[in-house]
């Protein structure tokens, strides 16, 4: 079943026998067969019927809730040979080697292989993943399809909007999503790919009509150890065993590593390069300063000229990589240039906050030194005045990163305010002073209480500034010693505007 913040499970009600998923993953199985009705890894979510995947986790294994989930009224167990002589239970066992790589799979092949039955484009990179998501699910509906999205910002099914906790979901979810999909006449699915889902295998049993790649910059270390690996990670998506074909953008010098290396058909996209497939011919920004002019270029002779009302300069890579998806998805280019000037970006993502106030206040999702760079740049091109930008950085991440994202709120600021983020576990204390670093300038305050921390912003302000915070976007939580306080920074900024008065 799928975790209670999705509440997603298919209508039709699937039943599998534990003999048929014996001989699917290669098991023997031992006595009277019976039959499963859902399937999950997590104990807390199991129901009546259930089979229970038992994995190992980086602390525990998770055979120790078997009597947890035997009292919910789990059918099976699958687990691997460690987690078979930690189980002493009554109900049947299926034991494989590393069962996490069967997750998907086995998920997949319960719900009859969702994907095969959509159209499944997969975007992956470290920034410009969900805009670009978003773009594509926007052209899609503007072209009158029905529609699925599977990403940060949460899970749609045609007009049914849902939680998630992650940006791709782990795969027992991810298979029951795309089934409750598939049973609602969606055809076109566009999702969001991370490097943890690749590595931890969560999109195996997923197979992709055309994936894209949008960039690799510095994040996730912590996990993937070095850009090397991370990249690697990234990598998995661009082969036949998940893919048909893949889009990837030329002027990050990793999506050229990753066309050098393709076994698969590939289109490339640039916004400097015109040998790319996809290019722009020619862009300026609009004469009113909001969003562009643009004419570009695709495979065929295909022309799309008009006008684009997305503000910073990133969202050229983000919705070139969008319309090139949509066109291989079967979209007229003559739809694609009547629906540009109605598309919009996604929640949080450089997002206008107008309560009246004489000055641009905006909000973004940056938590990259790369993001938060371009998002600067992206206010600087729009503001007469003084940028003031509010950033923090998340606890139980990446450290190595935190001092550059300081370095480029420095850069990119004229007036600098460093806060918490999201501390989770850590002190906030410390994670701020590895922001800061040595030394301090007059035009930079730490300020450790978020809320506090825009208030300061905004007072800086005058007519024909920039407001700019910066790192949890679209995010209506903050956690704190592993709690989730209500904190929506688009609140909390037009809260500290209307207090001017």
């Amino acid at each position: 079943m799928s975790s209670p913040d999705l509440k997603i499970r298919p209508w039709k009600l699937f039943s599998r026998s534990l003999k048929d998923l014996s001989y699917y993953v290669g098991s023997t199985f031992v006595g009277n067969d019976i039959q499963f009705t859902g399937i999950t890894i997590d104990s807390r979510f199991v129901e009546s019927g259930d089979l229970f995947i038992a994995l190992q986790g980086a602390k525990e294994h998770g055979a120790i809730y078997a009597a947890e989930v035997v009292n919910k009224g789990a059918a099976a167990i699958l687990t691997d040979s460690f987690g078979a002589k930690i189980l002493s239970t009554l109900i049947p066992v299926i034991i494989v080697e590393n069962p996490r790589m069967w997750v998907g799979a086995i998920s997949a092949w319960f719900y009859n292989n969702p994907s095969s039955a959509l159209d499944v484009i997969g975007i992956t990179g470290t920034n410009g993943k969900t805009t670009t998501a978003a773009l594509v699910e926007e052209i899609w509906r503007l072209d009158g399809r029905m529609t699925g999205f599977i990403g940060t910002i949460g899970i749609r099914i045609n007009n049914e909007n849902y939680a998630t906790s992650f940006t791709t979901p782990e795969g027992t979810d991810l298979q029951g999503i795309l089934a409750a999909m598939r049973e609602q006449h969606v055809r076109n699915v566009v999702m969001e790919v991370s490097s943890h889902a690749l590595s931890m295998h969560r999109v195996i049993g997923t197979h992709f009509k055309v994936v894209g790649f949008t960039n690799l910059t510095q994040d996730h270390l912590d996990f993937h150890g070095d850009m090397e690996n991370y990249f690697r990670a990234k990598a998995e998506l661009f082969a036949l065993d998940y893919a048909d074909s893949a889009i990837v953008n030329l002027d990050n010098l990793y999506g050229v590593k990753l066309f050098d290396s393709f076994k698969i058909p590939t289109k490339t996209y640039s916004r400097s390069h015109r040998e790319a497939d996809w290019h722009y011919q020619n862009y300026e920004t609009s004469t009113n300063g909001i969003g562009f002019e643009v004419s570009i270029r695709g495979p065929g002779g295909v022309l799309i000229e008009g006008h684009l009302p997305l503000i910073g300069i990133h969202n050229l890579d983000n919705t070139l990589l969008a319309i090139a998806l949509t066109v291989e998805s079967g979209v007229d280019p003559i739809a694609v240039a009547a629906y540009l000037g109605n598309l919009s970006a996604p929640v949080g993502r450089l997002e206008p906050i107008d309560v009246g106030q004489k000055f641009l206040a905006l909000v973004d999702y940056a938590h990259t030194p790369d993001a938060v760079a371009h998002a600067l740049k992206s206010a600087k091109s729009m503001t007469k005045g003084k940028v003031i930008a509010v950033l923090g950085c998340g606890g139980d991440r990446d450290k190595g990163k935190r001092a550059i994202m300081g370095q480029a709120l420095r850069a990119g600021a004229d007036f600098a305010v460093f806060t918490s983020d999201n501390p989770r576990t850590e002190d906030p204390m410390q994670i701020l002073m590895q922001m800061v670093g040595e030394g301090h300038n007059d035009n930079e305050v730490v300020e450790l209480d978020r809320r506090s921390a825009i208030a300061i912003a905004v007072l800086q302000a005058e007519p024909g500034d920039c407001v700019i915070v910066l790192g949890k976007g679209h995010e209506r939580g903050q956690e704190i010693n592993g709690i989730k306080h209500l904190f929506d920074d688009r609140i909390e900024l037009a809260h500290a505007i209307e207090d001017l008065e």
